[in-house]
């Protein structure tokens, strides 16, 4: 199983609602890749989810996302702490019609492997992430 097939697995199993006609995984992968091109690049997105984890104290789970070693797992508790302050889950949650506590589980689940996916060399600054995420976003955003 591939890491596409992965996180759409993970999060089809969770609990949550999305809009109809819609999956969970779909909506909540279609919101991360939208937040992360809002930002003006790939890697202007991943920057500013970077320092939202580095203001609230877990810059060091974030960064084992990028490296090449293993991911360190994050919380739904960590992930409302962090993007919640920023105001990023509630944009989600609202975008997706789910509630904030069950996208913070799916993003616990689904954040650490979109970041690793889209940073295969250890580097936020890669050009290779701009196609990883449209990779992604073929995959996952329809329309």
């Amino acid at each position: 199983m591939g890491i596409i097939d992965s996180i759409v697995s993970a999060l089809d199993s969770s609990s949550g609602s999305a809009p109809p006609g819609t999956t969970a995984s779909s909506a909540i992968v279609s919101q991360i890749l939208s937040m992360l091109r809002g930002q003006g690049s790939v890697t202007n997105g991943l920057g500013t989810l970077l320092q939202a984890f580095e203001d609230g104290g877990l810059g060091h789970l974030f960064h084992s996302w990028v490296g090449t070693g293993q991911n360190l797992p994050v919380s739904a508790q960590q992930i409302q702490s962090v993007l919640g302050n920023s105001g990023m889950l509630q944009r989600i949650a609202q975008a997706t019609g789910m509630q904030s506590a069950d996208v913070a589980q799916h993003l616990s689940t689904v954040l650490p492997q979109i970041v690793d996916h889209l940073t295969p060399n250890g580097q936020i600054h890669g050009g290779d992430a701009t196609s990883a995420l449209e990779g992604l976003a073929q995959r996952f955003v329809r329309g």
